[in-house]
Order: structure tokens, then sequence, then C-alpha cells
């Protein structure tokens, strides 16, 4: 599937969540560029050290997603979504099995905290508080930060206007600049 025909995409996404092993094969064609820039974007935010390589990550998130796939995604972006998410709670588990964490440049996103950068897994509880008060501005963040989409797309992914989805960015990376900074 070379074209970015929307109905082919949702057809092979249907097929895909019934478990039809061409329709994944098809899929990662289709898509498979765009989730390599992802993952990619995702190892910029790592220590320069790590071991994972981009594909790496991008073939633990299709393994994640196969027979998994969430009831949203009916599109091309709400799937780079949860293959984003999915990356994401790899790299955090990752985390979660060395010592000390891994740190992350929050400033590639412009969520500058200071001189300390958090761990991974700061970030992760960060965002789970950030999710229990204000579940919209969490998803935006996970779709723009973690998955490298633009808030155009992002906002569209969550069915907001990109006017709303520009101020709960400004009032997301304000909350979690602060949360972060404060230890």
């Amino acid at each position: 599937m070379e074209d970015n025909d929307p109905q082919k995409f949702r057809l092979l996404l249907r097929r895909f969540a019934e478990g039809d092993q061409s329709a994944g094969e098809d899929l990662m064609c289709a898509i498979g560029t765009e989730l390599h820039k992802i993952a990619a974007y995702h190892m910029r935010k790592e220590r320069r050290d790590h071991t994972l390589q981009p594909t790496a990550l991008v073939n633990e998130a299709y393994m994640k997603l196969i027979g998994h796939l969430p009831d949203e995604c009916n599109d091309r972006s709400h799937f780079l979504g949860a293959a984003s998410r999915a990356m994401r709670w790899f790299l955090i588990d990752y985390a979660r099995r060395r010592p000390g964490g891994q740190k992350v440049e929050l400033d590639t996103a412009h969520l500058v905290v200071g001189p300390v950068q958090p761990s991974v897994l700061d970030v992760d509880q960060a965002l789970k508080e950030l999710e229990a008060i204000a579940p919209r501005q969490a998803q935006l963040v996970e779709l723009h930060f973690f998955g490298g989409l633009s808030l155009r797309e992002a906002a569209g992914v969550l069915g907001m206007a990109p006017r709303t989805a520009d101020n709960d960015w400004k009032l997301a990376r304000a909350w979690l600049a602060r949360r972060l900074s404060s230890g």
C-alpha cells in the first residue's frame, strides 16, 4: 500500500485487529518509515550510550500491538499514537530494570526543567499524575512529546481544535516543568 488512502489503511487495521498476519505485514510496509521516525525520536531522548536501536524499538512496539490493538485505533494517526505509547512503555520498563533509571532530555520539546534532567521514571510518574488531573493534556503530551506528532496531528487524534491543543500544550508543559523541577 504505497498511497495514503485512509479507507485502505482502516481496512488494513481492521484485518490486522482480526488477526490477519498478511495485513500486519502490509501495515508495516505502509507505515514502517513513520514508525522508525517515531522510534528514532524516542531514542534521541535516551542516554547516548543506550544499547537499543530504533529498529528494536519498532519491533517491540509491533509485538505489543499484535492482538492488542486499542479500539480507538481507527486511522493512521491513532495507530501511530498507539505505537508511540507502546514504545514509551517499553523504554520505561527497560529503565526500571536498570539501576538509577535513564535521563531524558526534555529541552527538545520545550520542556526546559533546569540543570538537572529528570529520569524516564520521573517523567513517567509526573505524566501519570497529570493524567489523573487532566487526562486530555496528558494524552496530548504523550502524542506530541513522546510520539513526535505535531500539535495539529495530535489535536486530530484527540478530536480537538488546534487552538485548544495549543492551549492544552502550554498548560501541560508548564505543569510538567513545575512538577519535574520540584522533584
